[in-house]
Order: C-alpha cells, then sequence, then structure tokens
C-alpha cells in the first residue's frame, strides 16, 4: 500500500514540473475565492453574536436566535422579502427564455458579416457600468425633457410620467433594463452549446424533409437543453439575490413599497442612520436569504435531475 502511494506521488511531480505555469495561474482564481468567497462566511457569526464598535470582529455577546425573531418581527423585512421574490420571478419569466431564442434567431442567421455584427451590438451593452445604464434610463424617463415622455406626449397626448417615482413602473424598468443590458452577454453560453451540435444531426433531419422550425424543435433545442437546465438551476438559485447596485441607483423613498428587496434592507440596517444601524440584524437577514437561496437551487437541482436527467451535481 505504501510502495503504491509513493509511486503515485512520484508520478504525479513529473506532472507538476511539466504544467507549474497553468497550477500558478490557478492559485490567483483560488486565492480570489478564499479571500473574498470563503472568508467572510466567518463573519456569519454575528447573526448569532450582538456587535459592537471596537469590540471583536466576532461580536462581544452570544444571542442565538434573538436577531432572527426581531427581523422577522419587522414588516418592512417581509416587504422586502415579497418584492424580491416577485422581481425576480418576473425576471425570470421575462429574460430566462429570450437569451435563448435570441441565440437560436442568430444561429439561423446566414451572412456571416450581419450576424458577427448582431452578436458585437447585442454584447455591447454588458460592459456599460451599471451607474451609467442607470443615468441614461433617468435622462430617457424624464417627466419633462426625457424622450419617452415626449413622444408620448406627442403620439398620444398623454401628460408627463414621472417613470422613476412611480412604484407601479418600478418593475418592469428594472426587467426591461435587465434585458437591454444582458440578452445578448447570456446568449453566448446557448450559442455556444448550439455551435457544439453535431452536423450530422441536422443532415439527418434534412433528408427526412425537417423544415427549419422542424430542426429547432427537434434537433437544436433538444441537444442544448443540458446547458438550458443547468442555466435554469443557477438563476433559480439566485432569486433572493437580485442587482443589488442598480436597485440601489434606481429606487427612491417613493418606490420602495415595490423596489425594496433583502439586499437593500440589508444595507439599511447595516449601513443606515446610526439610530437604526445593527450589523448583527443585518447579517441575520442576509444568512437567511443566503439558506433559502441554498434550498432553492437544491430543490431545482433535484427537481432537474428526475425530471430531464440533468442536475449541476
Amino acid at each position: 500500500m505504501i510502495h503504491k502511494m509513493n509511486a503515485s506521488k512520484a508520478g504525479r511531480r513529473p506532472h507538476f514540473k511539466r504544467y507549474w505555469q497553468l497550477y500558478l495561474m490557478l492559485l490567483f482564481p483560488l486565492l480570489h475565492f478564499l479571500l473574498f468567497k470563503y472568508g467572510p462566511m466567518f463573519g456569519a457569526v454575528l447573526a448569532f453574536r450582538r456587535f459592537a464598535p471596537g469590540g471583536s470582529p466576532f461580536g462581544v455577546e452570544w444571542r442565538g436566535l434573538y436577531y432572527f425573531r426581531m427581523f422577522m418581527g419587522n414588516p418592512m423585512f417581509w416587504r422586502a422579502f415579497r418584492n424580491t421574490f416577485i422581481l425576480s420571478a418576473i425576471n425570470i419569466v421575462v429574460n430566462f427564455p429570450i437569451p435563448i431564442i435570441f441565440a437560436i434567431l442568430i444561429n439561423e442567421i446566414r451572412n456571416r458579416k450581419f450576424k458577427k455584427a448582431v452578436q458585437t451590438i447585442s454584447y455591447m451593452p454588458r460592459f456599460i457600468s451599471t451607474v451609467v445604464v442607470v443615468s441614461i434610463l433617468m435622462q430617457l424617463l424624464m417627466p419633462n425633457s426625457g424622450i419617452v415622455n415626449v413622444w408620448l406626449k406627442e403620439m398620444f397626448g398623454l401628460p408627463p410620467i414621472d417613470f422613476m417615482n412611480n412604484p407601479d413602473y418600478f418593475r418592469w424598468i428594472y426587467v426591461l433594463t435587465d434585458t437591454w443590458q444582458f440578452t445578448g452577454w447570456t446568449a453566448i453560453i446557448y450559442i455556444a452549446a448550439i455551435t457544439g451540435i453535431n452536423m450530422e444531426l441536422y443532415e439527418a433531419a434534412r433528408i427526412d424533409g425537417a423544415s427549419r422550425r422542424q430542426l429547432i424543435a427537434n434537433v437544436t433545442i433538444p441537444c442544448i437543453l443540458p446547458t438550458i437546465m443547468v442555466m435554469l438551476i443557477l438563476n433559480i438559485g439566485r432569486i433572493l439575490s437580485l442587482g443589488f447596485e442598480k436597485i440601489m441607483l434606481m429606487y427612491r423613498p417613493a418606490t420602495y413599497v415595490t423596489g425594496d428587496i433583502i439586499d437593500t434592507f440589508v444595507f439599511r440596517m447595516a449601513m443606515g442612520q446610526s439610530a437604526t444601524q445593527n450589523y448583527s440584524l443585518a447579517t441575520a437577514a442576509g444568512l437567511f436569504g443566503a439558506v433559502i437561496s441554498l434550498i432553492f437551487v437544491t430543490g431545482a437541482n433535484t427537481a432537474s435531475r428526475k425530471l430531464t436527467g440533468e442536475s449541476i451535481y
């Protein structure tokens, strides 16, 4: 047994020696995850301990489930929880299928130059800063001089609408800006999956007389279904983790009723006014959201494995 272990170690040494540059490159993302993903997990203990400025970063007194009972008795938290769930559900229903459809349509384009132009134009919004996106949005939707209100007035004679301060429009503005910003970028994954389909399947289907619609329905979609299911599971796992930065830049006190989410609630509890500042309460609320997300992704993964045979683990 010892001889086999020594032989195995000796066999790995030439491999590490030959590819040490690759392992060195792997070290940096590994350190990133350790420092910024796993390291902060130790701070979750603050959900059970009272934090005092100037004291231990891991709290000064054990309080058990006190902070969980505190935020669960806060109606503002449940409003934020409901808003997070509704906004995420709308986002998945609208923005999950659109990149799939977009990728299939791009794949059907036969003119290479036009195809590359469409791909490039669709990717570009992903590289625009969220701050810039919201700034453009505010300019477009200004009540008096925004191009949207000017167009509505000239075409339909409607009075100016203050979109950014109206809670009825907040969710749809958020979802549609995500559509514009991320459709092309997300479609890259599906385009890559479509590119990997065996062309012989298409040729066989064409010989059998399949039309282009039938090729999409019976070859393209079934072949990229594993990728679709993995992406769906990941999206469900992020159902309580929305774009915190964009929400913070978009919402106003007038739109809290539909725009306040768990992340912004946690931010206000941790970084708000000193009278309401409570790091332990914010940590407990954030940990609660993380546990719910874990339950969602586990359930979605299990359901996908049983129904389609595809899963991420």
